[in-house]
C-alpha cells in the first residue's frame, strides 16, 4: 500500500512553482486527501491565519513548500520583506503543526543558504560553516532557520521536521516575470520571444562561465516525498542534480530547442554572480534512493514547450 494513500497531507503553497509539482506527484502516488494552501486564502505570516488553518484542517504530514522568493534584484530592494516573511511563515505554520498533531514535517529550504566560501561539491556538513552571499542573505538566514526548528523540535517535541535543499530548481509553473525570474525562466522566455519575433540578435546577460547545478522540479518533489516517506528524525538534505551546469551551455541548449536562429551576444558588463556552484547528493542517494531522473537537455525542453503552450497564464508580466 502506498504511503501516501490514507494520509490526510498539507501542501502549503501549494499552487506555487514548486509545490504545484508536489501536488502532482501527490496525486500519482495515490493521494486522496490533499489540502492545497494558496496565500489568498491564509497568510501564513499571521499568527491568526495559522491557527485557524490548523483548527480547519486535519493534517497527518504538512509539506511545507510557501515561501517568498525573487531574484537577486528583488532580494536587494526588499531585504526586510524576504526576510520578515520567510522567517514568520516558517516559524507560526512549523509550530502550529505541532500543536495540532502533526505527525511529520517536510519542509523547501534554499540552496543559497549555503556559506558563500563553503567548498565544493555543498554537503549537508558545511550548512552552517560561514555567511551565505550578502545580496541574498535575509532571505537566505530565514530559511536556513528552518534547520534550526527541525533540530528544535525533534529534540523536545519528537516531531520529524525535514529540511529539504533544492538546487537550482526549474521547470514547468516558475515565474517568467524577467523583473523576478530566475536564470533558465528568464532565459527560456527570451529565446520564446526571440524565435517568434526572428530578431536577429538576442542578448544574454554576463559571460556565460558561471556554473549552477540545475535540477527539474518534477525530481525534486519526488525527493520531498520520498523524505516523508523515509525520514522519521530531523534531517538536512540535498536535492540536487549533483552536476555542474554553466550558464552558455544552457543558452546553447535553448538556442537549438527554441529554434531561434539569429546571433546571441553576452553582455559581458552585466554581473555573473557566484561563479560555481554544485552540490554533493550522497546522502539523498544513500538515505532516500533518490537521484533526479531527467537530463538538463531533456528538462529545457520540457519547461520551453510548457511556456509557449500556457504562456497566458503564466507568471510573465514584465
Amino acid at each position: 500500500m502506498s504511503y501516501w494513500k490514507n494520509k490526510r497531507v498539507m501542501v502549503t503553497g501549494g499552487q506555487g512553482f514548486l509545490g504545484s509539482h508536489v501536488v502532482e506527484k501527490l496525486k500519482l502516488a495515490g493521494c486522496t486527501q490533499v489540502c492545497i494552501v494558496a496565500h489568498r486564502d491564509f497568510d501564513l505570516s499571521n499568527a491568526d491565519h495559522v491557527q485557524r488553518l490548523f483548527q480547519e484542517q486535519r493534517v497527518d504530514v504538512l509539506l511545507h513548500m510557501a515561501g517568498l522568493v525573487g531574484g537577486i534584484a528583488a532580494n536587494k530592494a526588499r531585504p526586510v520583506d524576504f526576510f520578515y516573511q520567510n522567517l514568520m511563515m516558517n516559524t507560526l505554520t512549523l509550530h502550529h503543526a505541532w500543536q495540532a498533531g502533526v505527525s511529520k514535517v517536510v519542509a523547501a529550504g534554499a540552496g543559497c543558504g549555503y556559506p558563500e566560501h563553503a567548498p565544493l561539491p555543498l554537503r549537508e556538513t558545511n550548512f552552517w560553516d560561514g555567511f551565505p552571499q550578502a545580496e541574498s542573505a535575509p532571505y537566505s538566514l530565514a530559511k536556513r532557520m528552518l534547520h534550526v526548528q527541525s533540530i528544535a523540535y525533534w529534540a523536545q517535541h519528537r516531531l520529524p521536521v525535514i529540511v529539504t535543499v533544492p538546487g537550482n530548481i526549474y521547470g514547468p509553473y516558475d515565474n517568467f516575470d524577467l523583473e523576478n525570474a530566475h536564470v533558465v525562466p528568464a532565459l527560456i522566455r527570451k529565446f520564446v520571444e526571440a524565435s517568434e519575433a526572428k530578431l536577429e540578435r538576442l542578448v544574454v546577460w554576463g559571460s556565460g562561465a558561471p556554473t549552477r547545478d540545475f535540477v527539474f522540479a518534477g525530481d525534486v518533489a519526488e525527493g520531498i516525498l520520498r523524505a516523508a516517506e523515509i525520514y522519521d528524525r530531523s534531517a538536512l538534505v540535498n536535492l540536487a542534480s549533483g552536476q555542474e551546469a554553466s550558464i552558455r551551455s544552457v543558452v546553447d541548449a535553448l538556442r537549438e530547442i527554441s529554434g531561434f536562429r539569429g546571433e546571441v551576444v553576452w553582455d559581458a558588463t552585466r554581473p555573473d554572480g557566484q561563479s560555481r556552484r554544485v552540490f554533493d547528493i550522497s546522502r539523498a542517494q544513500a538515505d532516500l534512493g533518490w537521484e533526479p531522473r531527467t537530463s538538463l537537455p531533456a528538462g529545457l525542453a520540457t519547461t520551453l514547450r510548457w511556456y509557449r503552450e500556457h504562456r497566458a497564464t503564466a507568471r510573465n508580466k514584465g
